[in-house]
């Protein structure tokens, strides 16, 4: 599986209902499981971002629940694929 990290902004909708933000990820996480995707770590942010989150699950699994959430208008990502300690030994163990 892989991990991914989701910068996230609301949208002018989603913060005019920011009260409904914890409901929205409980419904979010349950998308993810569905889809074979598990939310290991939300946090919500000050500064540039409104929300950090952290997920694994299959490439195209991700990619799928990604565009459902944001099709729903209340944020904006950016989604990033994240290697541990382990994952980065073996790529840069391929370099020649």
């Amino acid at each position: 599986m892989s991990t991914f990290i989701a910068v996230i902004n609301f949208t002018d909708q989603g913060v005019r209902a920011v009260k409904e933000s914890p409901a929205r990820l409980a419904a979010a996480g349950k998308l993810a499981e569905a889809l074979g995707v598990k939310v290991k770590e939300a946090f919500w942010t000050l500064g540039q971002y409104d929300m950090i989150v952290i997920a694994e699950g299959p490439d195209d699994a991700i990619a799928a629940w990604m565009y459902k959430v944001g099709s729903l208008g209340n944020i904006r990502s950016t989604t990033l694929r994240a290697f541990n300690a382990a994952e980065m030994q073996k790529i840069v163990g391929k370099m020649p």
